[in-house]
């Protein structure tokens, strides 16, 4: 297959944490002369159009979401939504395949590449096509909650069974706390869409497409990989690090301005995503340990429960505090920009780890236990609560130049983004993935 070049669909999950990710690697195909044709969401296009460097490779068709009863008019990303609600984007998503199915008969893509969608191998089957699960959610993850081992479909999936690994699985650094254990495998077994839980969507994925595909490397997650690979008998491809190119767009002469205040790997920022929305005594305890931290810092967060602004949820007397030090905002930041990469491992920012939900625990652990490249936030073992006394150790440990803790963390960190960025590592995976 050297040398040929392919016609590839992509339809990722209506995520924007999904859909960036599918775009890096629809970049990463097209620099190699592959034509996308890339199924999003309608009014997702503005955001993300910015994106595409290879919009004479890269097409962008918009699709129209049904309206599901329960949703807000318009609503068609997660972001648009609670979580609870985003069975119902799922469900919209489920009812879009008939238009799916026109556009590939008339495109007729070589590959369809997809995550969410259990219906797409059947799909591209009937029509001749072969398709790509091409996983967003880590090796890891996916290995340990929803290994055919496990039989969630014929046992089900409690708390208790997530607190050891599914039969053969690698050894690792993963072990859950009981509220954690029991959180996974609630989401796990929930209506995720059209009456299918989160677990049979996923194993049907995975057990009906013709190849798996994570973005990744051997190196890092090779047996996590392979272990998935032998349980559902398929082939696996590693994608590498897909590191995003640099945007052609830069920050607004008011955020780099007050960046440019603070010296060189001394600003914390902040960000849990846009879907997070923290309890307010939860947002009140980060803040005031960030203060506690005596660094300048930057927080970017959703108002926490309640709030309708998040300067109405701040401790009392936190902005007269920090003032010129700590600024902390509710609205979108340009968060690619402020890191100057997507990618903290390939990059300087040091990692402060608190996870919340779903994949972010068991991601948690393996990039503070099996990598160490990061700290994790101590939590209470019974509410799973953090204090501002646990945000300020966490980044004291990391970042003082007498921790030991610190210099570890420092060091495999530094191997870590050398490895990634080493000459040929990505192209070398790329052109395997492609040659697969």
């Amino acid at each position: 297959m050297v040398g040929k070049t392919f016609r590839i669909a992509m339809y990722p999950w209506f995520a924007i944490g999904h859909i960036t990710p599918f775009i890096h690697m629809a970049n990463k195909l097209a620099q190699r002369g592959h034509k996308i044709s890339f199924f999003l969401p309608a009014k997702t296009l503005g955001k993300v159009e910015a994106f595409n460097l290879y919009p004479d490779l890269i097409i962008f068709i918009p699709i129209t979401v049904p309206h599901v009863e329960g949703l807000l008019i318009g609503a068609e990303t997660t972001h648009d939504v609670p979580f609870p609600l985003h069975p119902l984007i799922m469900s919209a998503m489920d009812r879009t395949e008939p238009d799916i199915e026109a556009y590939l008969r008339e495109l007729k893509p070589h590959f369809v590449f997809f995550d969410f969608t259990c219906w797409m191998p059947a799909l591209t089957r009937k029509l001749g096509l072969k398709s790509v699960l091409y996983c967003i959610i880590s090796s890891g993850t996916i290995g340990y909650l929803l290994s055919p081992a496990r039989k969630i479909l014929e046992r089900g999936l409690t708390g208790l069974d997530l607190l050891k690994p599914p039969k053969g699985f690698p050894s690792s650094s993963i072990k859950l706390r009981m509220f954690e254990a029991q959180g996974l495998a609630a989401v796990t077994t929930m209506d995720y869409g059209s009456g299918i839980s989160f677990a049979e969507r996923h194993l049907r994925s995975f057990s009906d497409c013709d190849a798996i595909g994570f973005k990744t490397c051997k190196e890092i997650e090779g047996p996590y990989c392979e272990y998935i690979g032998n349980q559902f008998e398929k082939s696996m491809l590693y994608a590498g690090p897909v590191v995003p190119e640099p945007q052609k767009m830069v920050l607004e002469e008011r955020r780099e301005k007050l960046l440019s205040n603070f010296e060189a790997n001394t600003l914390i920022f902040c960000a849990f995503g846009s879907e997070c929305v923290l309890k307010k005594d939860q947002f009140q305890e980060l803040v005031l340990g960030l203060e506690l931290t005596g660094l300048p810092f930057l927080v970017a967060l959703k108002p926490p429960m309640g709030a309708q602004k998040i300067e109405s949820a701040l401790p009392e007397g936190f902005q007269e505090r920090v003032n010129g030090r700590g600024f902390v905002y509710g609205g979108w930041m340009p968060q690619l920009l402020i890191l100057r990469h997507l990618s903290a491992m390939v990059n300087d920012c040091q990692l402060v780890l608190v996870p919340h939900i779903g994949d972010q625990i068991i991601n948690a652990r393996l990039m503070a236990g099996d990598l160490r490249i990061g700290v994790e936030i101590e939590k209470g073992e019974e509410d799973g609560l953090f204090t501002k006394d646990d945000v300020n150790k966490a980044v004291k440990a990391l970042m003082d130049d007498d921790s030991e803790l610190g210099k570890e963390i420092r060091a495999n960190h530094a191997k870590w983004k050398e490895f990634l960025l080493a000459t040929g590592l990505e192209n070398s995976y790329m052109n395997d993935f492609v040659n697969m």
